[in-house]
């Protein structure tokens, strides 16, 4: 009868080094199961582009109205000129606003209207939303938006795939919905300076009616303190 032998050590050695490699890179059950159970953090919003030329529709209980909105933070400024639905190119308001706190308002029709804020309170940051709560998504528009709500004051609506705002809501109704958004565009500085009646106010000037702008309420005299620049919690400056 013939014998068994053990095989050589060097003929098992191999075999001993795959097992080995194998145990060792196979991440443990305990932890395995816990990379499988830790939740994705929701999504945030994106920053502003520090410039953008945007084409606003918005929509107030019924009035309509549209916004020609240029964000430019790097230059410490921001233009919303409005046009209320079925009024003349003699209606339209411009709302020019510095981050030093003054802002301008005015017509540049024969009327020569205008009135020089002082609020106080610069433009809008670019991370404005951090912090704000996410909602979830929702078809707004045509678009599959994710949602946030900021401190109880704005709902904002920002496209899945390309990350551009589609619409924002604020609560007291009024809403807007972006038509464009061009990032990077910028408005020529000539544009930007206010009118020279803005800095001669005579006896017996009118001034604009305060407008309902792109990203706020309408009033921006003098607010409580919670509130700063357009109706905005001053949390968001």
């Amino acid at each position: 009868m013939a014998s068994t032998s053990s095989p050589p050590i060097m003929t098992l050695l191999p075999s001993l080094l795959l097992l080995l490699l194998h145990i060792t890179a196979s991440p443990a059950p305990a932890v395995a199961a816990a990379a499988r159970a830790a939740p994705e953090p929701p999504p945030t919003p994106a920053p502003w582009p520090h410039q953008f030329h945007s084409i606003l529709f918005m929509n107030y209980s019924g009035a309509l109205s549209l916004i020609d909105l240029w964000y430019d933070w790097p230059n410490g400024r921001n233009f919303n000129i409005m046009q209320d639905q079925l009024k003349g190119q003699n209606q339209i308001v411009y709302d020019l606003e510095w981050n030093n706190g003054t802002s301008f308002l005015y017509t540049l029709d024969a009327s020569r209207k205008c009135r020089t804020l002082y609020p106080g309170v610069g433009i809008l940051r670019p991370n404005w939303l951090d912090g704000a709560e996410y909602l979830g998504q929702q078809h707004v528009d045509g678009f599959l938006c994710n949602v946030w709500q900021k401190v109880d004051f704005i709902w904002y609506y920002e496209d899945v795939v390309t990350k551009r705002p589609v619409h924002w809501v604020f609560y007291t109704g009024r809403s807007a919905h972006v038509m464009t958004f061009e990032v990077g565009a910028v408005l020529e500085d000539a544009k930007w300076q206010a009118p020279v009646y803005c800095f001669e106010k005579g006896e017996g000037e009118q001034e604009p009616a305060e407008p309902q702008t792109a990203l706020g309420g309408g009033s921006r005299r003098i607010p409580p303190p919670e509130v700063a620049l357009r109706g905005f919690p001053s949390s968001l400056m």
